[in-house]
């Protein structure tokens, strides 16, 4: 029986991966580089702030440091904040599902926690989650599953009595390697067919969420 929820936030929660995006794109735009919206959805989507800058100025060969990268991108991506980052489709009402249906829901989210919360508390719903963890609380990010382990931890719940719902590449590995159960909601891409494998199903929104777990209650109820 599923008893917790465990969501990811950028891609899933907020639609926040295309202001990552093009801030990297400003970035390497800056010292003569650039990548694709392709690249950047297979390479960085899903992975920590720090992670990914220490990948675009050794990659890149950038003329900065690490911190100075991540103090331009964090700032212009405030400025984006401060303005609206719209929810995600069926966000509201997959948590009033859960909710009614006292399932435990954790956010496992490669962000940083104030940024996180920014976000959250922008929308109301920041008060919708029994644990939270972020990605500068664990030693490895996505795609290594420590961060959705620590959610199962912190929720005193069973990995595989736990749902998680991502839309990259690297959270659907990171939930693989965890042993619990993924479903995908794809956002910049939908994932190649190694990673399908390793999924329960893909939706096209959160809303379909709410139609899986009804599914599956009967399911089990049946049973």
């Amino acid at each position: 029986m599923m008893e917790a929820v465990i969501f990811d936030l950028d891609g899933l929660l907020i639609d926040s991966e295309v202001i990552s995006y093009q801030l990297y794109q400003e970035l390497l735009n800056k010292y003569g580089h650039s990548f694709t919206i392709e690249n950047y959805a297979q390479n960085y989507s899903g992975k920590t702030e720090l992670g990914n800058m220490e990948t675009l100025v050794d990659l890149y060969q950038l003329p900065i440091s690490v911190q100075e990268g991540l103090d331009y991108t964090l700032s212009r991506e405030k400025e984006y904040f401060i303005k609206g980052v719209s929810l995600k489709p069926g966000v509201r009402e997959l948590l009033d599902y859960l909710k009614k249906n006292k399932y435990k829901i954790a956010l496992a989210s490669s962000s940083t926690k104030d940024r996180a919360l920014f976000a959250l508390v922008q929308h109301g719903i920041d008060g919708c989650f029994d644990e939270m963890v972020f990605g500068t609380e664990v030693e490895k990010g996505k795609p290594n599953p420590d961060i959705f382990l620590k959610a199962c931890k912190k929720l005193k719940v069973d990995p595989e009595k736990c749902l998680v719902l991502e839309d990259s590449e690297a959270g659907i590995q990171a939930s693989y390697s965890a042993r619990i159960p993924v479903i995908c909601i794809p956002d910049m891409k939908k994932p190649t067919i190694k990673y399908q494998s390793m999924t329960e199903t893909i939706l096209p929104s959160l809303l379909e969420v709410i139609f899986y777990l009804e599914k599956e209650t009967a399911k089990e109820t049946e049973n």
